[in-house]
């Protein structure tokens, strides 16, 4: 698609740029013109981004001004502002859900604690999945399906797509038997195989399937189901 040469092409050539390479290459007053081109429709940015580096000196320092400050600019308006102010938030939001501690599992106990705590109270089985990296760190714990109170029926479809989708290096299936007995059926034994014959061949581990039932868990990995 040919882009054009006016305000909307020139916005339009910022945008392709920072999907082809990020901020790779821009300079400090074109980053906010990206930005304010968000907040100030069909107009040349280009002169407020550089007024607004020229009075607060740096781009950190622009992020950081008061939103009266940055009102007093020619051309920044409230809902620029506002969307200015929300960068150092927003970043800071993300850092700390980014890098936030999450559950690693070195044992079957650990992992069977962790399901027990959200499956335990459910009075349907429910079979779900725990989508790990390679250092055994949890991304997701997934809920496939949900049946009845003695049976669910697993389409090991979904459980591909969970584990790829979350771009899992390692698997632990797991879920709960609310009757009280943690015994695995034929039948689970059976969708047990089945699953890890699956994944293997996708290269995905199959660490474990922990079967929940109350504060009791049975492990396929302890009990040498999963060779």
């Amino acid at each position: 698609m040919e882009v054009g040469t006016g305000v909307e092409g020139h916005r339009q050539r910022l945008r392709e740029r920072f999907e082809r390479s990020g901020f790779e290459g821009f300079h400090d007053h074109e980053v906010l013109e990206l930005v304010l081109s968000y907040a100030i429709p069909r107009r040349d940015v280009k002169p407020i981004a550089k007024e607004l580096m020229k009075e607060f000196g740096s781009l950190a320092a622009v992020f950081d001004a008061p939103r009266v400050s940055l009102e007093k600019i020619p051309g920044v308006g409230t809902n620029a502002a506002i969307l200015i102010n929300t960068i150092p938030r927003l970043m800071d939001r993300y850092q700390k859900d980014r890098w936030k501690s999450t559950p690693t599992f070195n044992s079957t106990q650990e992992a069977a604690a962790y399901l027990s705590a959200h499956l335990q109270t459910e009075r349907n089985e429910v079979f779900c999945i725990l989508a790990l990296t390679s250092r055994n760190a949890l991304i997701a714990m997934e809920r496939i399906q949900r049946g009845s109170v003695n049976r669910t029926a697993v389409f090991p479809r979904l459980v591909v797509e969970a584990a790829l989708k979350h771009r899992a290096t390692a698997v632990i299936f797991a879920h709960n038997h609310p009757g009280g007995d943690p015994t695995p059926s034929a039948a689970d034994r059976q969708l047990t195989r089945k699953l890890k014959r699956i994944l293997t061949d996708l290269d995905i581990l199959v660490h474990d399937h922990i079967i929940i039932a109350g504060p009791n868990h049975y492990s396929f990995s302890e009990n040498g189901g999963m060779e």
